[in-house]
């Protein structure tokens, strides 16, 4: 069933409002700033509800990252109720309400869209790319993706409003589609790694119908901008799933549509062995955000594509290529090839290298280069990527463990830590003391001083 064929008379019959008594929903979890905004819509005779996302996890008792409204009112309507209001987006017009660094989004009812016109365009793939078309909210619940992302509370009466089964979903922790699952990937293929992020996330199961969809369609995801999958590469990566998020995208052919390079090393083994980087980096990730530290783009991406790197610059090595460049070239045109998938800022691809270009250094601790090499701007991401290579096979654990004591010595320790080993077992003479015109001192009695 898809939205385009949805009656949204035949729907509202099958509504079902669940009361304040039965739902866990307070007004004192809701953020200030949204509860003005619904109340103030309201005063102004608009229907106001919360929706999405902030539904879903104040129903699981989490504090929600942000409150998204919905309401009848369109975008002009709604600027000229708020005057701290900025409108925005091209695909589908949004207000933004803005109370200092908090901003409310406040979309208004879509349409069901059943005739296309200029305000809804679509590909020759089905995927939209522009939907100015506003309804009501029975035909705004079928543009939704997930029924749990499709549960309405209404500040009139402070109730939950469901029209697609979303309560039922959520207490059975399944993730649903709601229509048809391919033409609705086919819509947004971006929906298939909202699907991977939010059954991560959530703990919960996908529908069957979602997940053979996904097999049949992920294809389609390299036909979204690069600029959008980098986006969408973070919101997967950075917020503590990592793991368990890269192994349901390579279930599902997600992942190699993303990081196409990556896939394909996985495959090769490594003397025999699986690769392990990634996913030893990918957990430490995820225990890093656990433990409320920060993680880097940068670190990440960079162990994403270390494993294609290596293994490229390896096949120029034997081809007679110096190691040095070897590298430079294979960290060249793998990142010029990620690009084309997603769109790695400049800034993101330039700390990859440094971090990259580091680690043969670390393998030079005698004399003044140690100290001139803990200085580096990007010392520390270098000798965490050093210490993930160690643990995991590709480094020298002796020299990692010897770079973490290096670190914390005081000036005399590391005077000695850096001094090269002193030449044993040898016969060699010192030399004779010469005078200033190179001939050897003789004493008085005849004999070499």
């Amino acid at each position: 069933m898809t939205p385009s064929k949805i009656n949204a008379e035949s729907i509202s019959t099958k509504v079902k409002i669940y009361t304040r008594s039965e739902h866990n929903i307070s007004r004192s979890q809701i953020s200030e700033n949204a509860l003005k905004v619904l109340y103030k819509l309201q005063k102004e005779g608009y229907d106001a509800y919360l929706v999405g996302g902030c539904v879903r996890d104040l129903l699981l008792g989490r504090e929600p990252k942000d409150f998204d409204v919905v309401t009848n009112a369109e975008p002009e309507e709604i600027k000229n109720v708020f005057r701290n209001c900025r409108l925005i987006g091209r695909r589908f017009r949004l207000a933004h309400v803005h109370f200092g660094r908090e901003v409310i989004e406040v979309a208004t009812f879509r349409g069901a869209g059943e005739a296309k016109n200029d305000e809804q365009v679509l590909n020759k793939e089905g995927r939209l790319l522009r939907d100015n078309v506003y309804g009501t909210i029975e035909e705004d619940v079928w543009r939704r993706d997930f029924t749990v992302n499709a549960l309405y509370y209404n500040i009139k009466d402070f109730s939950v409003v469901d029209y697609v089964g979303g309560m039922a979903d959520h207490k059975a922790a399944t993730l649903r589609l709601i229509g048809d699952p391919e033409t609705r990937f086919r819509e947004d293929p971006v929906r298939m790694l909202r699907a991977v992020r939010f059954a991560v996330k959530l703990g919960f199961n996908l529908h069957p119908d979602c997940a053979t969809a996904m097999h049949q369609v992920a294809e389609l995801l390299s036909c979204i901008p690069s600029a959008r999958l980098y986006d969408e590469t973070l919101k997967l990566f950075m917020f503590g799933y990592a793991l368990q998020t890269f192994e349901m995208l390579r279930h599902y052919g997600l992942f190699q549509i993303l990081f196409p390079s990556t896939e394909n090393s996985l495959s090769l083994e490594d003397n025999g062995f699986p690769r392990l980087l990634l996913a030893k980096a990918l957990a430490n990730s995820d225990n890093r955000i656990a433990d409320g530290k920060t993680v880097t783009a940068y670190f990440l991406f960079s162990a994403f594509l270390w494993e294609p790197v290596q293994i490229l610059a390896k096949g120029k090595i034997n081809k007679g290529t110096i190691e040095f460049i070897a590298y430079q070239e294979a960290a060249n045109e793998i990142i010029s090839k990620q690009i084309k998938s997603t769109a790695l800022p400049r800034h993101i691809t330039l700390a990859m290298r440094e971090v990259w270009s580091l680690q043969p250094k670390f393998n030079a601790r005698f004399g003044s280069k140690p100290s001139r090499l803990i200085t580096h701007p990007r010392f520390r991401a270098g000798y965490d990527f050093l210490l993930l290579r160690a643990e995991t096979g590709g480094a020298d654990l002796e020299v990692a463990e010897w770079w973490g004591k290096y670190q914390i010595a005081d000036d005399n320790e590391q005077r000695k830590m850096t001094q090269p080993p002193s030449r044993k077992g040898t016969n060699s003479k010192p030399a004779r003391k010469r005078n200033y015109r190179g001939k050897a001192k003789v004493n008085p009695a005849g004999t070499e001083a």
